[in-house]
């Protein structure tokens, strides 16, 4: 696979002088077409950071950002991005939501129908397409939230602690619903998250940040079939995963 994201020497200071704080890198890295990637650290250790920069949304301090070969100079419009709190505005149903991504884009809405309609059904949504936010759970607002950002069929997606506010039991049916359209879409995804279970479950390679300021300490690959099920996660593999993270993360003094 080719790279389609690539970082060279890419870090981030805040502030100047005395009140300098450097937040990230330096970082070389290259993610490969289709890959799903974590960002596995602690709080603080500029996870976010790196994802802003790379969306063109946060200008880096050195280095250079390459997607497909084109220089982040600014924002990227071809790309999919979640924050932990949903965009989702109140006054539009789920299925008016989705289609404001297109509205902004400028694309035809009728091109889109059975796109939005697929999308729906493979988060079990496709019975609430007319309700708004606010008669939703959190979960069902996150689900909506992946319809949105995925509904123009971006090459990227970055994926901000998505399921970090929500309850074990609708994280684990929300990680199958998005391995699902991970598998079906083959978007390369960037996945923020602090959690080892998660990056693991998720994630073709997993890339272990350092407490600040955030360099990549390793890179994991995370060779276990998809889906990944309760099984994986009970397997010998996945728990010898979890032991070298764990160990990594205790050597830093964070757990």
């Amino acid at each position: 696979m080719s790279s389609l994201i690539e970082l060279r020497t890419v870090s981030k200071t805040f502030g100047s002088g005395s009140g300098a704080v450097h937040a990230f890198g330096p970082v070389d890295l290259d993610i490969a077409r289709g890959e799903f990637i974590s960002l596995l650290g602690p709080s603080g250790c500029g996870k976010s950071t790196l994802m802003l920069m790379i969306a063109g949304l946060l200008e880096s301090s050195s280095g250079e950002i390459e997607l497909e070969g084109h220089a982040v100079n600014g924002p990227q419009t071809d790309i999919g991005i979640m924050f932990q709190d949903n965009t989702l505005v109140p006054w539009r149903t789920v299925r008016g939501n989705i289609e404001l991504q297109l509205e902004l884009r400028g694309l035809p809405l009728a091109d889109f129908r059975e796109r939005i309609d697929m999308l729906l059904e493979s988060v079990h949504l496709e019975d609430f397409a007319g309700r708004h936010p606010y008669e939703l759970s959190g979960g069902m607002q996150q689900r909506a939230a992946f319809c949105q950002a995925m509904v123009h069929d971006p090459k990227i997606m970055l994926l901000d602690e998505p399921l970090g506010k929500l309850d074990a039991m609708t994280r684990e049916s929300i990680r199958s619903d998005l391995q699902r359209l991970w598998m079906q879409q083959k978007p390369t995804v960037v996945f923020v998250t602090h959690s080892i279970e998660e990056a693991i479950q998720l994630s073709t390679r997993v890339a272990v940040i350092t407490p600040r300021p955030g360099r990549i300490d390793r890179l994991i690959p995370i060779e276990l079939p998809f889906p990944r099920d309760f099984d994986v996660k009970n397997s010998p593999e996945f728990i010898e995963h979890e032991r070298t993270i764990q160990e990594i993360f205790h050597g830093y003094g964070v757990i």
